[in-house]
């Protein structure tokens, strides 16, 4: 009895272990996307997932030009999205994509302020005398705000420039700054902790997003198959119910 007792746990201990390490046996889709897709993306990776119980989607987020040069550096990636054409252009331009770009949606700015607007931000000519941050200029949320800064004719530089548009938004959330330069996607996702002052029309930046297969991936049905995800109704869906603009 104490041979079999020892037996059966044994046993139980080997099934464990193998469910336990079920996931490492899933095929792996790389997505590589703009930091603002990340709510959009994340749902869209259970539905994904849901239809394929043998994928393993693995998202990374980040600026867009970062991720672009981080492909042509050899990055294993299956798909890229980014937040303006420039950056998709790099990857192109280096032979790095299966396919052309697909444009799949818009977005645009919005100054966002901590909750209750403790700067006292009025609108974007209270940028010249109010803190605020903004992406580095080398990411498209950045290179998007410095436009508008221009043609509103703010002269005021930001106190400092982040890497991207999540950690702008953080640093806004957290109280550091009175206000942040995002877009109106980041803070719609985040309305419990910023309050959006809108930015007007002719003087804001619309900035296009694009979806494109990496070439070589190892798993091109399947990336695909996600971007007839994102540019299809379900995708389009999801991404206007978070504020996003149609292509």
């Amino acid at each position: 009895m104490k041979r079999l007792a020892i037996g059966l746990v044994a046993a139980a201990f080997v099934a464990t272990a193998v469910a336990g390490c079920s996931d490492d046996h899933k095929t792996k889709l790389t997505v590589f996307a703009a930091s603002s897709l990340t709510g959009v993306f994340t749902t869209l990776e259970s539905k994904f997932e849901a239809d394929h119980s043998d994928v393993d989607v693995v998202l990374s987020f980040g600026s867009s030009t970062t991720l672009a040069e981080q492909i042509n550096q050899g990055a294993p990636a299956d798909v890229i999205a980014t937040a303006d054409e420039k950056s998709v252009s790099l990857v192109a331009d280096a032979g790095q994509l299966a396919a052309a770009p697909t444009e799949f949606a818009t977005n645009t700015l919005v100054i966002a302020v901590p909750v209750g607007n403790p700067g006292d931000v009025g609108g974007v000519d209270s940028l010249n005398t109010v803190p605020f941050v903004a992406c580095d200029p080398s990411a498209p949320c950045g290179a998007a705000a410095a436009t508008m800064l221009a043609n509103a004719g703010v002269t005021a530089q930001p106190k400092t420039f982040e890497p991207d548009v999540a950690t702008t938004l953080a640093t806004v959330e957290t109280g550091e700054i009175d206000a942040g330069i995002v877009y109106v996607t980041d803070a719609t996702g985040a309305a419990d902790t910023v309050d959006a002052i809108t930015i007007p029309a002719d003087v804001n930046v619309t900035n296009p997003y694009y979806i494109a297969p990496v070439k070589d991936s190892d798993e091109s049905t399947l990336a695909d198959e996600w971007v007839a995800l994102v540019t299809g109704s379900t995708g389009q869906d999801t991404l206007q119910d978070a504020g996003f603009g149609t292509p």
